[in-house]
């Protein structure tokens, strides 16, 4: 193993090794902050809005509001 470090600078070979994962990190990171589920700083969204209305707003009517049949 002690030869491959006669081939390849040390010091080089590992600047460029954790520069290659700090940014493989960092593209791990932005893909699942771009996700829904995986997304902890905005949190899940809940529902979709319909008409500027949630779908769980929209399902239920007011008691004074007589259903149109």
């Amino acid at each position: 193993m002690w030869r491959i470090w006669l081939l390849f600078d040390p010091r080089r070979a590992l600047v460029g090794l954790f520069s290659f994962l700090f940014a493989l990190a960092l593209l791990i990171h932005f893909i699942l902050l771009s996700t829904d589920r995986f997304n902890w700083l905005d949190g899940p969204h809940k529902g979709r809005t319909v008409g500027g209305q949630t779908s769980s707003q929209s399902a239920t009517t007011p008691a004074s509001v007589p259903s149109k049949q």
